[in-house]
């Protein structure tokens, strides 16, 4: 096995492991915790917000991150190895599946952890303070909300996309 066999094969490795972990912590935030936050009692919600949020975020963006990198280093380095693959039908499939994940990937970055951060803050100041919460969080938590669905119905097709892409072009006739 060649080196830069080894190589693609660690980064597909790296960019279906982090993709697992990128897309199953969105599930959980859309599926489980989204369910389960409202049922709490508010002391509780508050704990997990400050101690299991966190944790789960940062595990999620930089999951996000990761697979993002890793594909744009599997594109750029089958391109590399064979330039006729940007004019293949595989290629433009995947694109598809790639360009799905990188605005999925912005909204995690761009819309999702921004104001999850601002809402970890407030419960923060909010529970050492007993102040009330910032008239702003109901927003923060909307904004976040409708970028995470978003991204949970978009999951779907940026995952058959992705791995469509190498079998459909060998239905073509």
């Amino acid at each position: 096995m060649s080196s830069l066999a080894i190589y693609l094969a660690s980064v597909r490795w790296l960019h279906i492991a982090a993709g697992i972990t990128w897309i199953g912590l969105l599930y959980y935030f859309n599926f489980v915790q989204a369910w389960a936050f409202p049922k709490m009692e508010a002391a509780a919600r508050n704990n997990a917000t400050q101690i299991l949020v966190p944790r789960a975020l940062l595990w999620f963006r930089w999951a996000a991150m990761v697979t993002f990198l890793a594909g744009l280093t599997l594109i750029l380095s089958y391109g590399a190895a064979n330039p006729g693959y940007y004019r293949s039908t595989p290629f433009y499939i995947l694109t598809v599946g790639a360009l799905t994940g990188t605005i999925m990937m912005i909204n995690v970055w761009g819309i999702i952890w921004p104001n999850q951060k601002r809402i970890i803050e407030a419960t923060n100041a909010t529970v050492a303070s007993g102040a009330a919460a910032p008239p702003d969080q109901p927003k923060w938590a909307r904004r976040a909300f409708l970028a995470s669905r978003f991204n949970t119905m978009m999951s779907i097709p940026m995952l058959f996309f992705m791995v469509a892409g190498p079998h459909l072009g060998a239905l073509q006739g």
